[in-house]
C-alpha cells in the first residue's frame, strides 16, 4: 500500500457562490496601500479641539476625500489607534490616506471624512514612558467622554458633516478596537457602524457589550470583528463572535493570516470602509472572511479543518503522491489539488453538532490525522464539531466539574473483560457519607461506551445542570451495549437484547453498587439510551420496573416492520401494563423530529402504548438522528430524575 504522508498547510479562501457575497473582494489586492499615479487624492489636516473632559486642547487628524466640498455634507468614520500610538499611528504604520485614495479611484467608497484622534484622554497624552501605566490605561476608557462630548461636537461644528447615528462609524485597532466595541456598542444612539480590528483585552465581555440583543439587531448597520489567525489576542475576538452568533446578531467575523500588526489592520480598514454608509446585505455577512476558526475537535495545534462563520468547513491535506482525494462527510466531496500537492475542499454549510468523516485517498478511507477520532460508524472515524445556537448547556464553563472514570470488570454473561465509564459529580470524594442515585446510560449502534463520555459530552451537561441546581447529584454509568463478545456488535434480536438485560442485572448493577457509594433501590436507578440503546432500555427497563423507576428512550422504538421482535414486547407490556404504570415514575420518550430515522418506529410504538394504556411523556427536539438531539435529551431527562 502506498505510504502517504499528511501535513497541514495554509488555506486559500474559496468564495461563496451567491452574487451578493461577491460584490466586495475578500481581501485587499496587492498594491492597495501604495500610491497610484494620476488619481485624485484626499487631504490630511491636523486639528486642535478644546476638551472639557481632559481640561486641555487636544490634537486629531482629519482626512477629507478627493473632491471634498464644504457645500456637501459627509458621514464620518472615527478611526482609533492602539495602546502604543497616538493620532499619528495610523498615518505612520497604515497609510490610510493612500488606501482610501485608491478605493475612491476604484469607485468603491462612499465619500466620508475620517477622523483620527488620540485615544489616550489625559493631559500628557503622548505615547512615552511606560505605556501600560495604570493612569495611561485608564485614559483610554476616559476617551469615551472626550469623544462624545468634545471631539464629535467640534467636528460637527467645523466640518460639513451629517449629524445623525446613521452617518457615524467608529473603528480601531488593538486597544482602539476595544474602545470601538466598548464605546460604539455602548452608544448605539450615536454610532450605527462599529468595527474592532484585533481588539485588545480592554474589550468588555460580550454580555456587557451587547446586553440588549434586540436593540443591537435593530440599530446596528454593521458590526465588524476581525483579527489575524496568529494573533495572541484572537480569543477576545472569538468570544465576541461566539456570543453574537449565539444571539443571532448580524456581524462580520473576519479572520486572515497574520499577527498583531499593520498588515492585518490595513486590510481591516480596506475591507471595513467599503461597507460604510451603504445598504448592507446581512445575509451575506458570514461569507466575508479569508480563514475560518480551527474546529474544536482538531488535535493540538492543528489549524485545519477550519469552520467558516457560516458553518462551511475547509479541509486541507498535503498528499502529493495521491491521484484522487475525497472528503466523505455523509456525502462525498471531491478535493482539488494544487501544484504543491495540497488538496483542498470547502463544504456546504453543515448542521450543528458532531459529524463523523473520513478522507478517501485513491479509494482508501482513512482518519484525518488533524482531527480527534471517535468510535462511530462501527469503526474509528474522524469527527468535526460544528458550533450551533442553543448549545450552552454542554459548553465548558467555569463551574465545579465532576470526573469521568474508566472502570473495568469481568462479565460472566459474555465471559470477557468489559469496561464502562463512570461520571462522579463534583464533591464526590469529599462527601464520604453521601450516597448517590445512578443513571445507566446507553449509546447507539456502531458506537460504544466512549460515545456518551466523548461525543455526548455527558459530564459537561451534568456539571452545568448541577451548577444551576437543575438536577440532583448522581452517578452516570456509561455502558458498552455491544453484546457480541470482545469487539463484537450488538444485534437487535431477542437473544442479544436478553443478553444485555442479563449483563445489566447480573454484572453491571452489582459491580457499580459494590464499587461506588450509591443509593440502592429502584427509586435511585434510571436507565436511558439512544437509538439501539433506546431499544435496550425498552427491553430491559420495562421488564425490570422493580429495578428502575425512570426510563429514557431517545430516538428509538420497537421496529414497526418487525413483528417477530415487536409482538413479544407488546404482549409482555399488555400483560404487565398495570405493573409498569404503578412502578415507573417516568417513561420518557423523545425524537429528533420527523427527520429522525427512528421517527416512524417511535410513532407506531406510541400508538401501541396508547392502546395498551401505558403512560409516557413525549418530547421532540429538531435535528434528526444526531448527537445534538441526544445531548438535549439528556439535558431534559436528567432534570426530572430522582
Amino acid at each position: 500500500m502506498r505510504n502517504v504522508f499528511l501535513t497541514l498547510v495554509s488555506v486559500v479562501f474559496l468564495s461563496a457562490s451567491t452574487a451578493a457575497a461577491q460584490t466586495i473582494a475578500r481581501e485587499a489586492p496587492r498594491g492597495f496601500d501604495q500610491p497610484t499615479a494620476g488619481i485624485a487624492t484626499g487631504r490630511l489636516d491636523s486639528i486642535r479641539y478644546p476638551s472639557k473632559t481632559v481640561g486641555t486642547v487636544r490634537k486629531a487628524l482629519v482626512y477629507t476625500p478627493p473632491g471634498y466640498s464644504k457645500r456637501k455634507k459627509y458621514p464620518v468614520l472615527y478611526l482609533l489607534h492602539g495602546i502604543g500610538g497616538d493620532e499619528k499611528e495610523w498615518l505612520r504604520g497604515g497609510r490610510p490616506q493612500v488606501i482610501l485614495d485608491n478605493l475612491y479611484a476604484a469607485g468603491k467608497l462612499k465619500p466620508m471624512l475620517v477622523v483620527m484622534p488620540n485615544g489616550r484622554a489625559m493631559k500628557d497624552d503622548r505615547a512615552v514612558g511606560n505605556i501600560f501605566d495604570p493612569e495611561k490605561v485608564a485614559a483610554f476608557a476616559n476617551f469615551e467622554q472626550d469623544l462624545l462630548t468634545d471631539l464629535i461636537p467640534y467636528v460637527e461644528k467645523h466640518y460639513p458633516v451629517l449629524r445623525n447615528r446613521d452617518n457615524r462609524a467608529l473603528a480601531g485597532l488593538s486597544m482602539g478596537g476595544g474602545q470601538s466595541l466598548n464605546f460604539g456598542l455602548g452608544n448605539l444612539a450615536t454610532f450605527a457602524w462599529v468595527g474592532g480590528f484585533s481588539s485588545a483585552p480592554n474589550t468588555k465581555q460580550p454580555e456587557q457589550l451587547v446586553p440588549d440583543v434586540a436593540k443591537a439587531k435593530k440599530q446596528l448597520k454593521l458590526l465588524w470583528i476581525s483579527c489575524g489567525d496568529q494573533d495572541g489576542l484572537l480569543p477576545i475576538s472569538q468570544r465576541t463572535h461566539d456570543y453574537l452568533y449565539q444571539h443571532k446578531v448580524p456581524h462580520v467575523y473576519y479572520l486572515e493570516p497574520g499577527g498583531h500588526d499593520f498588515k492585518v489592520w490595513k486590510n481591516g480598514l480596506y475591507m471595513f470602509s467599503q461597507f460604510l454608509f451603504k445598504p448592507v446585505d446581512t445575509a451575506a455577512l458570514p461569507t466575508y472572511t479569508v480563514l475560518g476558526a480551527p474546529a474544536a475537535t482538531n488535535v493540538r495545534n492543528a489549524q485545519y479543518p477550519q469552520i467558516l462563520p457560516d458553518n462551511r468547513a475547509v479541509f486541507r491535506l498535503k498528499a502529493p503522491g495521491v491521484q484522487r482525494a475525497q472528503l466523505d462527510l455523509g456525502r462525498k466531496y471531491d478535493m482539488a489539488k494544487d501544484s504543491s500537492g495540497t488538496w483542498t475542499v470547502t463544504t456546504d454549510t453543515l448542521s450543528r453538532g458532531l459529524h463523523y468523516y473520513s478522507l478517501v485517498l485513491d479509494g482508501l478511507p482513512i482518519a484525518d490525522p488533524a482531527s480527534a477520532t471517535f468510535y462511530g460508524m462501527g469503526r474509528m472515524a474522524s469527527g468535526i464539531e460544528i458550533p450551533g445556537r442553543g448549545t450552552s448547556f454542554y459548553a465548558l464553563k467555569d463551574v465545579p466539574h465532576g470526573e469521568v472514570r474508566l472502570k473495568r470488570f469481568f462479565s460472566k454473561v459474555t465471559n470477557s473483560w468489559r469496561q464502562c465509564y463512570v461520571y462522579t459529580p463534583p464533591g464526590y470524594e469529599a462527601a464520604a457519607g453521601t450516597k448517590y442515585p445512578v443513571l445507566y446510560l446507553l449509546h447507539g449502534g456502531g458506537e460504544d461506551e466512549t460515545g456518551w463520555a466523548r461525543q455526548g459530552k455527558a459530564d459537561l451537561i451534568l456539571d452545568n445542570l448541577l451548577a444551576e441546581q437543575k438536577a440532583k447529584p448522581m452517578l452516570v454509568v456509561m455502558l458498552d451495549g455491544n453484546m457480541g463478545g470482545p469487539g463484537g456488535l450488538a444485534g437487535f434480536n431477542e437473544g442479544t437484547l436478553k443478553r444485555f438485560e442479563d449483563e445489566l442485572k447480573q454484572t453491571v448493577v452489582p459491580m457499580v453498587e459494590s464499587s461506588y457509594r450509591v443509593a440502592e433501590g429502584p427509586r435511585n436507578r434510571a436507565l436511558a439510551g439512544l437509538s439501539m440503546g433506546g431499544l435496550q432500555t425498552l427491553y430491559a427497563g420495562l421488564r425490570n420496573t422493580t429495578m428502575f423507576q425512570h426510563l429514557g428512550v431517545f430516538s428509538s422504538g420497537f421496529f414497526a416492520n418487525n413483528p417477530t421482535l415487536s409482538d413479544p414486547q407488546y404482549a409482555f407490556m399488555q400483560a404487565n401494563a398495570s405493573t409498569i404504570n404503578a412502578n415507573l415514575k417516568q417513561l420518557w420518550l423523545s425524537m429528533g423530529g420527523p427527520a429522525d430515522i427512528a421517527y416512524a418506529n417511535n410513532k407506531v410504538m406510541r400508538a401501541k402504548l396508547d392502546e395498551l394504556g401505558i403512560k409516557y411523556v413525549y418530547s421532540e427536539y429538531p435535528g434528526g438522528h444526531t448527537w445534538p438531539v441526544w445531548r438535549h435529551d439528556l439535558y431534559l431527562f436528567a432534570q426530572g430524575l430522582f
